[in-house]
């Protein structure tokens, strides 16, 4: 579970509820049936219009990579696993990594591991995983902006709900005691739009594009160590070639414990 993303769902809607009971403003009149249709259905309809059926689809998914961290290894993982490898090959060959593919749950790491065994050059295994990033770069680029454009439509929407309720409000101007009332509910169209737009839909297009990046690394890493099995490359070798893959204090952390752990 990705606890930011509740945490940050949480403080927000307290932050909004706070902040309308400091104004005086009492949080009932978010329940506004209207405000709600135009806002929410209105927000759909658009991204269901600027979208294809095939990436509309991947939405429920899309909901399920924001509130779930990914099971892939982390970076420190990746350098003492193939750290391990790299003693193994370079005392066995690298066939002997055969039995350990199956051991291995990533199936990127896994196709990278088999085109090594099976003989096929450096250049091939870059261009074929390479490619295989990028497509999935495109993928999560496409499920992001579907969530940036509905942060997008939903204040516009916002600002459409508000100009209805006042021509409701404005429409009746003889019930003068009321007026003020319909105003007011006039923009809660207004406050919906805002709200969802820039404290959900903006966010979640920046944090699906920030874990793709993050998965986008760790494949990378996984290319770089595949090489590196397949150069012969020695372990020390490798750790440090992909431990520049972490910031600084990381990367001088991972290699301290792997002097440590080598000393002992």
């Amino acid at each position: 579970m990705d606890k930011t993303s509740f945490f940050g769902l949480i403080l927000a809607l307290v932050a909004l509820m706070i902040g309308m009971f400091l104004k005086g403003v009492s949080p009932a009149v978010l329940m506004n049936p209207a405000a709600i249709l135009i806002i929410v259905l209105g927000t759909i309809g658009a991204v269901v219009i600027a979208f294809p059926t095939s990436e509309i689809k991947r939405v429920p998914k899309l909901f399920g990579v924001l509130f779930k961290e990914p099971k892939m290894a982390t970076p420190k993982e990746l350098v003492f696993m193939f750290s391990e490898w790299a003693q193994v090959v370079r005392k066995e060959g690298l066939l002997s990594l055969e039995a350990k593919t199956a051991d291995v749950e990533d199936p990127f790491l896994q196709n990278g591991l088999n085109l090594a065994i099976d003989g096929q050059s450096a250049d091939y295994i870059r261009d074929v995983l390479s490619e295989e990033i990028e497509a999935m770069e495109d993928r999560h680029q496409a499920g992001a902006a579907i969530f940036s454009q509905a942060g997008t439509y939903a204040p516009s929407l916002g600002v459409l709900g508000a100009v209805i309720g006042l021509i409701a409000a404005l429409g009746n101007m003889a019930d003068t005691t009321s007026l003020g009332h319909a105003i007011s509910a006039a923009f809660v169209a207004t406050l919906l739009g805002i709200f969802t737009g820039y404290v959900f839909w903006h966010p979640f297009a920046n944090k699906l594009k920030r874990k793709s990046k993050q998965e986008a690394k760790v494949k990378y890493m996984m290319i770089e160590g595949v090489l590196s099995l397949l150069e012969g490359e020695t372990p020390k070798v490798i750790e440090q070639k992909l431990a520049s893959y972490l910031p600084t204090a990381e990367r001088k952390k991972l290699l301290q414990e792997s002097e440590v752990a080598e000393n002992e």
